[in-house]
């Protein structure tokens, strides 16, 4: 926990910025009929019947000091999905950074053994020396940027809507995070390792 505070508590620099990443599970739903017509004065309404799609993977990368995010659905969340998605990170997003400073949830694919897994070994060392990877604790997510960023996807974005595939799926997270990025949309982080030492003394070691 305070090795992700003390992260987030360091001063911008483009150099080496702080990036959050998390991942989502989603379900993709199709409607059975059509929605009933809208007259005036109503809103849509759709049949309580709905056909399962199968299932993926929302990931979202956000730099919280920039006010940057980028969602993108995957159809699932393999070590080679992290690594590829992680290379785009690296080399579209923040291609003249000396080194990425990435915070994530400690998943079995959120390592630099995944990078190796998905590329040639000279490829796969080049992106793990512009990765400094930290790790969120077992039961603390809430410590992840990322987890705020996928609140908000759900409520402005996703919500009760059915969308029935990945294309449809990621027009949608893309128009949401662009609108996002345009408003500069960051995020004032304020719990500290002080903090931490005070409010949640209960999880400390006690020293005899």
């Amino acid at each position: 926990m305070e090795d992700v505070l003390e992260v987030y508590a360091r001063p911008y620099n483009p150099k080496k910025p702080v990036v959050c990443m998390d991942e989502k599970p989603y379900q993709k739903l199709n409607n059975v009929r059509d929605p009933f017509p809208v007259r005036p004065g109503s809103i849509e309404k759709i049949d309580s019947e709905y056909k399962r799609e199968g299932t993926c993977s929302i990931f979202i990368y956000t730099e919280p000091l920039s006010g940057w995010r980028h969602a993108e659905a995957l159809e699932h969340r393999t070590k080679k999905d992290w690594a590829n998605m992680t290379k785009w990170v690296l080399d579209e997003q923040y291609p003249d950074a000396e080194k990425v400073v990435l915070v994530s949830d400690n998943l079995n694919t959120h390592t630099i053994s995944s990078l190796y897994e998905a590329f040639p070994p000279e490829e796969a060392f080049r992106l793990a020396q512009r990765l400094e990877l930290h790790f969120t604790p077992k039961h603390g997510s809430w410590l992840n940027i990322a987890e705020c960023e996928l609140s908000a996807l759900a409520v402005q974005c996703l919500g009760d809507r059915r969308i029935p595939d990945i294309e449809t799926l990621n027009a949608e997270l893309a128009a949401w995070h662009m609108r996002r990025n345009k408003a500069q949309k960051g995020v004032d982080w304020q719990f500290t390792t002080d903090d931490a030492r005070t409010k949640l003394k209960r999880l400390y070691p006690v020293i005899l």
